[in-house]
C-alpha cells in the first residue's frame, strides 16, 4: 500500500480495511487480521494498526474480543457506506465538481464513462459459507 502525503495514515489503512468490508472480503462477524499481521503486511508500526483498530471500533466498524481479535461488525457494511458517502459528498464531491467544470467536461461524456467503468467492475461475491480464513482463531 503507497500512502499518501495529504492524509493520516491510521485513516488510509482505515479506507483499505473499509474497502475490504464493502467488498465482503471480509464479512460481518469474521476475524480480521491482527494488529501485527497487518503492520507487517502494510509496513507500518503496530501502534498505527491499533490506532486504525480503535479509530474503526469507535466508528462501530469492528468489535473487539478481548484475548481474540478484532472482528467485524454485524452492521459493518452499512456504517462504511454511511461514513464514506458523507465524507465523499462533502469534502471530495466539490473538487471534482471544480475539476468538471474547469476541464468543461460534460455530463454526457460523465455518463459514458462512468457506464464503462460500471462495467468493467467484477460482480460483487455472494456471501458463502467460506471465510477469510481469520473467524473463530
Amino acid at each position: 500500500m503507497e500512502f499518501r502525503d495529504n492524509e493520516a495514515i491510521y485513516l488510509q489503512i482505515a479506507g483499505y480495511v473499509s474497502e475490504k468490508i464493502l467488498r465482503q472480503q471480509w464479512p460481518p462477524d469474521d476475524k480480521i487480521p491482527s494488529v501485527r499481521d497487518l503492520a507487517g503486511e502494510l509496513q507500518v508500526n503496530p501502534n498505527t494498526v491499533m490506532r486504525t483498530y480503535e479509530f474503526l471500533q469507535n466508528q462501530g466498524v469492528v468489535y473487539n474480543k478481548r484475548g481474540i481479535g478484532f472482528f467485524v461488525a454485524p452492521d459493518a457494511t452499512a456504517k462504511v457506506k454511511q461514513f464514506r458517502r458523507a465524507r465523499f459528498l462533502q469534502q471530495e464531491l466539490p473538487e471534482v465538481f471544480k475539476t468538471i467544470f474547469l476541464l468543461d467536461i460534460s455530463l454526457e461524456e460523465l455518463e459514458q464513462r462512468y457506464a464503462q467503468f460500471k462495467a468493467e467492475q467484477p460482480a460483487p461475491p455472494v456471501p458463502t459459507a467460506i471465510s477469510n480464513g481469520y473467524e473463530n482463531q
